[in-house]
């Protein structure tokens, strides 16, 4: 009496169906900057390059206001207003536009960019006087936190949620902040208090 062996499919021969497959792990652990590591990513931009102002003053801008990519590569001399100190920020995704004050610093940085790149209406703007494109700006946001010594995969993303955070741990008030970053639905600033330090500092008292 002969014995037939039935043939595996290759698949099933191959397969081990009780170990699911190991997570790839991530590039990037968090989703936002340290203030200090921001400083040194202004600090590696404006070091080097032909564009060092352009750039030390772009990341400066887009960590105090929260700008997005497209916000920034947008913004037009005519929002900026040097007499008062005012910046007008006209928001995306439906976003609440603002009027934000500028410090110092930023008035200083954008001074200079306008007297580096004159006669252009754009504030950011290539060597060509034409508006940045978000993949310049991805490419100098990676640079600039490679050369600050971030092991992490820098974008510029993490900028916004790195002004998120830390005025939440500055102990800012929710609604400011959604008004800050323009948010339309108070759930995406939540998330900024819900991870602030600043919440827990009364809960053990040495």
């Amino acid at each position: 009496m002969s014995t037939h062996t039935t043939q595996l499919p290759f698949s099933a021969k191959s397969t081990n169906y009780s170990t699911p497959p190991a997570k790839r792990p991530s590039a990037r652990e968090r989703e936002y900057l340290r203030p200090k590591e921001v400083e040194a990513m202004i600090s590696a931009a404006r070091a080097v390059g032909r564009h060092s102002v352009r750039d030390g003053a772009m990341i400066l801008l887009m960590f105090r206001h929260g700008l997005r990519t497209a916000e920034l590569i947008a913004l037009k001399w005519s929002q900026i207003d040097f007499l008062e100190g005012y910046i007008d920020i006209h928001r995306l995704k439906q976003g609440h536009d603002t009027v934000h004050p500028l410090r110092a610093p930023e008035l200083r940085a954008l001074r200079q960019l306008q007297r580096d790149y004159p006669d252009t209406p754009y504030v950011f703007v290539s060597e060509r006087k034409a508006p940045l494109s978000t993949r310049a700006v991805r490419h100098i946001i990676a640079r600039a936190g490679s050369r600050a010594g971030i092991t992490e995969p820098v974008h510029p993303h993490q900028l916004r949620h790195a002004c998120g955070y830390y005025l939440a741990a500055q102990g800012h008030d929710t609604r400011a902040i959604q008004d800050y970053l323009g948010h339309k639905n108070i759930h995406h600033t939540v998330r900024y208090t819900q991870m602030s330090p600043q919440r827990f500092e009364k809960f053990w008292r040495d």
